[in-house]
């Protein structure tokens, strides 16, 4: 069933800036220390508009397309993580962001964490759901799942199934949320790729995904960032489901345990795109963090969960 209370609606003033001679699309509401929402594969900046709401009256929330997402142009680039994060490096660049709280999901948390890794001086707080927090345990994996990595991170096979099909639009984004998508909500998520030749980052961005050390400088950009989240006393926001997709129960409790100066918020049933079925209790947990953390007077309060 779809929500009423989740609104299909995206009403925001779009802006847009040059980096390396492509137009990267943003939304950019209110003023203040920029939050910077980081979306991951297949969606864009769509996937926070219920969510921007509660922070813009409190500071600045930016929500950006990576390049070859969204409203952002889509050059002839191999796209990847290597593209993906030169752009999103250039954008932060580009519009000079400092004192940066992150926002991320799935890819746009492995991007942002390698960006807060090597710009540690420019993060402010971290808040992360289905993220890439370390390398997938490909042996861990069910049978089912070990067959569709392989299938999505193959060129002919992720070409037939996330470029021909558009599976990965049409039903994996569906199938990973509890509740059902109005056919406005579809409409825009499907917009950005209406042929196989602009969906090249959707096919592409899954065989960067580091498994069993490959690709090895993804794998050891992913393992730096790791450690280093380990070992950070920056804030974190920590939202989780179960049983979830990326993070699992197992994850969540190592997470608990070796992050430093995080607080967890566990939303209940959920899968991957939690941002579609907890908009609401993700912008209230994350502005009641946000500005906890962001009174002075708090600052010996934070706690590790």
């Amino acid at each position: 069933m779809t929500n009423p209370d989740i609104s299909a609606d995206f009403p925001f003033a779009s802006h847009f800036v040059d980096v390396k001679g492509s137009r990267i699309h943003y939304i950019d509401e209110g003023t203040g220390d920029p939050v910077l929402f980081l979306h991951g594969n297949p969606t864009s900046s769509y996937t926070w508009r219920n969510i921007i709401p509660y922070v813009s009256p409190h500071t600045r929330a930016i929500a950006v397309d990576l390049i070859g997402f969204g409203k952002s142009d889509k050059p002839d680039i191999s796209y990847g993580f290597d593209d993906s994060y030169a752009y999103l490096e250039g954008f932060i660049e580009t519009i000079g962001l400092t004192n940066i709280t992150l926002v991320v999901q799935d890819w746009g948390s492995g991007l942002g964490f390698h960006f807060a890794n090597k710009h540690r001086e420019k993060i402010k707080g971290i808040v992360f759901m289905e993220a890439m927090h370390c390398e997938i345990d490909f042996a861990a994996l069910s049978r089912s799942d070990k067959l569709l990595m392989k299938m999505i991170r193959a060129p002919v096979a992720s070409w037939l199934m996330l470029g021909v099909m558009n599976s990965f639009v049409k039903q994996m984004l569906p199938d990973w949320i509890l509740r059902d998508l109005s056919q406005k909500e579809m409409a825009a998520y499907l917009a950005p790729f209406p042929t196989v030749k602009s969906r090249k980052p959707i096919y592409v961005f899954p065989r960067d995904v580091p498994v069993e050390g490959k690709p090895v400088h993804i794998s050891r950009a992913v393992a730096a960032y790791s450690q280093w989240l380990t070992e950070s006393p920056i804030p974190k926001l920590f939202l989780h489901a179960d049983p979830g997709v990326l993070i699992r129960q197992k994850d969540v409790l190592w997470i608990k345990e070796n992050f430093p100066n995080l607080t967890s918020v566990d939303l209940g049933k959920g899968l991957h795109f939690l941002q579609e079925d907890y908009p609401h209790e993700i912008g209230q947990a994350l502005v009641d963090w946000y500005l906890s953390h962001s009174n002075p007077s708090n600052e010996g309060s934070r706690r590790v969960v």
